[in-house]
């Protein structure tokens, strides 16, 4: 079999403190004198769910720790540097990295000092390992949604095309939180800008909070959105609007929105012909990156190497990457192809 790792392709869901390698929290933690929850500390990744409020705000416990530790400047840049790297081994030729800046402006002047420094290491990481780096400036469903709109501000300062850049505006955490529609002056805000608008919706909710978040945020893309496939005319319309998915198996997973990785319906988005980016979403908590969504691809799904190529294709299509990125990056996966298996 060909080697998942060096299929070019797009990664378009990782969050900024959920890429931290698991090393590189105990470290962290150990010069700012943090003690890390027991599941940090014991055996990892940590068992998790989000089927009720609870295993959530355990979820969300976790990662609030693991935020804490992210203190100085020179631990944000850590942090991009190792993510652009990891990305690089995985086969990466573009990265999007989503990070909320209200969660270390306290400790760093702000949310605009917080937000240059990310970009600016973004620019300067992706030059080192060859990879191009967007980021995704994110509003929590948790906050008020006028902090929303105070960030799709800041997102639209700084919007681009460019490695270091912010190409798009995202809305995390739980989305059983909060009214999507509240939110959505703040999309307007970044559309405006030109940029991508990128909220969560459609994994821990059914069908119904996606056709909200299409009717109140216009998407270009969801975060997750895999339930859409419980309702034919949900999935059909965001279909038709050329929406695509980040699909992230391995966190669907560990959270029990499916029981088992055969059960998340990435087959049946792929033969629908939607626009697909797997993702790793969280690696910290959920304990796998990149090319395990697509092993997961291959191994519980059957998909082929011609179908995995594929996949890879439509990840950069659904990206914000520079067009010349893109046509060098699907030249090099018909050469992936092209090898013998």
């Amino acid at each position: 079999m060909r080697s998942i790792a060096r299929l070019p392709k797009a990664h378009l869901h990782l969050h900024f403190t959920g890429s931290l390698r698991v090393q590189t929290l105990h470290q962290l933690a150990a010069e700012h004198e943090l003690r890390l929850p027991e599941s940090f500390r014991g055996e990892w990744p940590p068992t998790l769910s989000a089927a009720d409020e609870r295993g959530w705000f355990r979820f969300q416990r976790l990662y609030d720790a693991a935020r804490a530790c992210v203190q100085e400047e020179a631990d944000l840049r850590r942090l991009v540097r190792e993510a652009v790297q990891d990305d690089a081994a995985e086969g990466s030729r573009w990265l999007e990295i989503q990070v909320d800046p209200t969660s270390y402006a306290g400790r760093l002047g702000g949310i605009s000092p917080t937000l240059e420094i990310v970009l600016d290491e973004a620019a300067t990481a992706g030059a080192q390992f060859g990879v191009g780096v967007g980021v995704i400036v994110a509003a929590s469903r948790m906050r008020h949604p006028f902090e929303a709109r105070t960030l799709a501000r800041l997102a639209a300062k700084y919007a681009g095309t460019a490695s270091g850049t912010v190409i798009g505006f995202g809305l995390s955490n739980d989305e059983r939180r909060g009214d999507t529609s509240e939110f959505a002056p703040a999309f307007h805000i970044a559309r405006s800008a030109g940029l991508a608008s990128v909220p969560h919706a459609g994994e821990l909710l059914g069908p119904q909070a996606v056709s909200e978040t299409l009717d109140s945020l216009l998407p270009d893309r969801l975060g997750h959105g895999v339930r859409a496939v419980e309702s034919t005319a949900v999935l059909d319309r965001a279909l038709d609007a050329g929406v695509a998915f980040e699909v992230c198996p391995g966190s669907n997973v560990a959270l029990g929105v499916y029981p088992d990785p055969a059960d998340v319906p990435l087959r049946r988005l792929f033969d629908a012909g939607a626009q697909i980016a797997l993702g790793a979403d969280d690696p910290l908590l959920f304990g796998n990156r990149l090319v395990a969504q697509y092993a997961s691809a291959r191994e519980d799904h059957g998909f082929t190497d011609a179908e995995l190529a594929e996949l890879a294709r439509r990840s950069l299509h659904a990206s914000r990457a520079p067009t010349e990125l893109k046509r060098a990056a699907l030249l090099d996966i018909d050469a992936w192809l092209a090898e013998p298996a």
